[in-house]
């Protein structure tokens, strides 16, 4: 899936070159999109899907016409025109959010999930060996998976080796999942 988010970056940069015209109207309206994201934002997909309808397909109409007039009107080979042509080449995935509430304008959410699991690999190649680094490859996905899942780490780890030691059975080892930690958490065992 591509995002506006990196569309954005590539236009915001043209800017700060170039001073382009054509770059900061397309940062304008994609500004735009933003805008209405975040009128939505926290809200449940039905909402976010009716308010895309209705305020941000308008302007995604309108935007590739747009592209579409500019690009005949620069440079074939400029910046700006790879960069409206990677916006049309990406269009099905850039409108991609206007099908489905549940998909977010761009892709920062993740990126920023995933941000500390990229800095803790490059810290793992000073684990000392590779059974080390595998360990702490281990021990920071289950960190990773009890923050998506807003579980606290210390509390899961504990109490899961506490029901390792207490004989939790293999057969229900589903049940020691971070995304399950608090429904069997507050179960008697």
């Amino acid at each position: 899936m591509h995002c506006w988010s990196h569309l954005r970056r590539r236009f915001v940069k043209l800017v700060r070159n170039s001073k382009s015209p054509i770059a900061e109207a397309a940062v304008r309206q994609i500004a735009q999109l933003y805008a209405i994201e975040a009128m939505v934002r926290g809200s449940s997909p039905d909402i976010r899907l009716a308010a895309r309808k209705e305020h941000s397909l308008p302007l995604i109409a309108a935007l590739k016409p747009w592209f579409e007039k500019q690009l005949s009107m620069i440079s074939s080979g400029s910046t700006l025109a790879e960069d409206i042509r990677y916006a049309l080449n990406h269009w099905q995935g850039l409108t991609r959010f206007l099908e489905d509430g549940r998909l977010e304008l761009d892709t920062n959410p993740v990126e920023n999930a995933i941000r500390p699991v990229c800095l803790t690999r490059k810290n793992a190649l000073f684990a000392g060996h590779e059974i080390g680094a595998e360990n702490w490859a281990m021990l920071a996905s289950i960190v990773a998976t009890c923050k998506l899942n807003s579980v606290n780490p210390a509390a899961y780890i504990a109490e899961t080796l506490e029901a390792i030691i207490d004989g939790h059975p293999h057969s229900k080892i589903d049940d020691l999942m971070p995304w399950r930690f608090r429904k069997t958490s507050s179960q008697p065992q």
